[in-house]
């Protein structure tokens, strides 16, 4: 009786498994917000609870978590790629020039994997959803707006430092080279200035905005003196300046920076000076809520770009690294 007790347990226990996995994936139907809400309704809220902590700890974290999720989708799509380290088979993505030496916040993710793998009883949740959810939760941990994020993505087997290298925005872009950059994405105008909204938050090394501290004509005179004090024409390029005054506040000032002619990266204010996007700047400048809610639509359609889905790919037990 207890044999026959114990098999028909078992047998249940594989039911159950077997249809919590059907009921994440997805196939051909795309992202939903309730990817999860079956079969590990623990998985957000356990996400949330490291990030928070993170932040709390640190919370230039904040900026580095948003900054992964971004890195991710430009690259061949959000698919977690950028999270693999490099192996006689994957040209990590972390040695690409935007992401060495700067790219950060990998240990809070590999954090996160573990609590919300034990949340959840097994490797539910995919290292490309947890990169998504924990961009949206830093935002909120530094008061900026929140959305419905988009889940059932599957993580990739590869990574390409070569695509890292030519699809990620540079900070020396001009707007059209950023609207090329953007639209390759599947992204307008729109999504672009409300995206480098994000800058509104996190720091950014000497070494990407020395040149437009010492070259530039459309730089206050003021701000430049002040950037050149921390960052010499040669050396110091590992120091830190504020990507708007209130690197740790997901407000506005980074668009009225702008305006003033005292965006740190010649990228950013290359939004204001002169181009079609000029008057855009200004309304965020003016209006955080509508900043705010064109950021949060802009983080969801930046988010569905070319998720793995159903098969494809896999779901990592370590983010590092291919199953």
């Amino acid at each position: 009786m207890a044999l026959s007790s114990l098999s028909f347990f078992r047998a249940l226990l594989f039911l159950s498994l077997a249809t919590s996995a059907f009921s994440t994936r997805p196939y051909k139907e795309g992202l939903t917000p309730y990817f999860y809400d079956y079969a590990c309704p623990q998985a957000l809220p356990a996400i949330k609870r490291v990030v928070e902590a993170a932040v709390q700890q640190e919370r230039r974290m904040g900026a580095s978590l948003l900054r992964l999720h971004f890195h991710d989708c430009f690259v061949n799509g959000c698919d977690g790629s950028i999270l693999l380290d490099p192996t006689p088979t994957i040209d990590s993505e972390k040695l690409a020039f935007p992401n060495n030496n700067s790219a950060r916040g990998f240990e809070v993710i590999d954090q996160i994997k573990a609590e919300v793998d034990k949340a959840c009883g097994c490797s539910l949740v995919s290292c490309a959803d947890i990169v998504a959810v924990a961009a949206r939760d830093s935002v909120v941990a530094l008061g900026g707006p929140s959305w419905e994020v988009q889940l059932g993505r599957r993580d990739s087997t590869t990574a390409s430092r070569t695509t890292a290298n030519s699809d990620i925005p540079a900070p020396n872009m001009d707007l059209p080279a950023l609207i090329s950059t953007f639209q390759k994405q599947g992204l307008d105008t729109r999504d672009l200035v409300a995206l480098s909204g994000a800058h509104t938050i996190g720091f950014a090394q000497c070494r990407v905005f020395r040149n437009r501290t010492y070259n530039d004509a459309n730089i206050a005179t003021d701000f430049a003196r002040s950037l050149q004090s921390l960052c010499p024409r040669t050396g110091e390029d590992g120091n830190l300046a504020g990507l708007d005054p209130s690197p740790a506040q997901f407000d506005a000032l980074y668009f009225h920076n702008l305006l003033t002619q005292k965006g740190l990266l010649h990228s950013d204010q290359a939004l204001y000076s002169g181009g079609s996007t000029d008057e855009l700047v200004k309304t965020y400048s003016d209006d955080v809520e509508t900043f705010w809610n064109d950021f949060a639509k802009s983080m969801v359609r930046m988010g569905n770009i070319k998720p793995l889905i159903g098969n494809q790919g896999q779901i990592r037990l370590n983010c590092r690294k291919v199953n």
